[in-house]
């Protein structure tokens, strides 16, 4: 009896698709595996992706799996120390674990710049999985055959998705003001407010310590932000109030915000259902994110006038072209223009 299987990602989960000709005798078989289902549109039986069932369905070499898991974590240790960012260096871990053991039988040594498109294009894009996550993978698997491999991919076959031109969301001051003021408590309030006012990733929000507020100055210290680069944004002396309204009934001891444990930093979970909360007491429908008042604050400021160049070094951004974004969904100059419809 024929049959093929392979490992596929199915509504999120991670499974093995078992093709074959229509056959009574495998179906029943295959039906007494746990939580064994049929998709139409995989057009195949699928299974649990476990180790019992890849040895099950021929899919899997222990002694090569092993090998490629020691070679991720080989990776992920010359990433840390290099002091790559926790969050780049398990996205990178991750990506380059799911490429190689995709190739459950193909060593390490012997894959290539093609193996990377047939990734792509069965994996990746059958399973439609974002952009974003594909060009993570290919400088995932770039830098470890560079590093770790001492092999070079050659950079012009290796398929990079098209730079998607995607405008920054941004509120209105008035759909701000009701988000910001929707809590009534003042540390939900406080926290929400500052990342609007200074134009703050949610990250470096809570990344603030109570030394990094100069009240003296009206100044916030931002350290290590993206790119591991410190900056210096203004504190407004409204914020200020707030701030210090919220200092009396929480007396933070070493984060600015922290959980229900002394000394413990706020959770970015917390910080999200904080954003939650705050939109369904405003009745605000859109899908708002922590960085859409990021994006808010920066197209504010250019809108009163801020020179971009003032607003690039505010957010902490490498290029000026990251900036210029902005530009594109400012409405002050927009708004002046008369369409010809008013003349008919």
């Amino acid at each position: 009896m024929e049959w093929s299987a392979k490992r596929v990602r199915y509504k999120e989960q991670e499974r093995i698709a078992v093709y074959f000709e229509k056959n009574p005798e495998l179906i029943l078989r295959i039906k007494k595996l746990k939580d064994a289902r049929w998709s139409y549109s995989l057009g195949a039986w699928h299974v649990p992706d476990n180790e019992e069932n890849r040895k099950r369905f021929k899919l899997e070499n222990t002694v090569l799996r092993a090998e490629k898991i020691e070679k991720v974590q080989q990776f992920s240790r010359w990433l840390k120390s290099k002091r790559y960012s926790d969050n780049t260096i398990k996205t990178y871990s991750d990506a380059l674990k799911s490429f190689l053991l995709y190739y459950n039988t193909k060593p390490v040594e012997e894959m290539t710049n093609e193996d990377i498109i047939t990734y792509n294009n069965d994996y990746i894009l059958k399973n439609q999985l974002s952009a974003s996550y594909q060009n993570q993978l290919v400088n995932a698997v770039k830098l470890f055959f560079r590093t770790i491999e001492n092999k070079l991919m050659q950079e012009e076959l290796i398929h990079r998705p098209k730079r998607e031109k995607l405008l920054p969301n941004v509120l209105s001051k008035e759909e701000v003001k009701q988000i910001l003021n929707a809590h009534g408590n003042i540390k939900h309030k406080a926290m929400l407010s500052l990342i609007y006012s200074c134009g703050l990733r949610r990250s470096e929000l809570l990344s603030l310590t109570l030394l990094d507020i100069d009240s003296r100055r009206n100044l916030v210290l931002i350290r290590k932000g993206k790119g591991k680069k410190d900056r210096i944004v203004p504190l407004s002396t409204k914020i200020l109030s707030v701030l210090r309204a919220y200092f009396i009934v929480y007396k933070p001891k070493v984060w600015l915000f922290e959980g229900q444990t002394p000394g413990e930093q706020y959770s970015e979970k917390s910080l999200q259902s904080v954003l939650k909360q705050a939109l369904e007491k405003a009745r605000i429908k859109k899908p708002v994110t922590l960085h859409w008042l990021r994006h808010s604050y920066a197209t504010h400021l250019l809108e009163s006038g801020t020179d971009l160049r003032y607003i690039q070094e505010l957010l902490g951004h490498n290029s000026s072209k990251t900036t210029e974004i902005y530009t594109h969904v400012s409405t002050k100059n927009i708004q002046q223009i008369k369409s010809p419809f008013d003349d008919l």
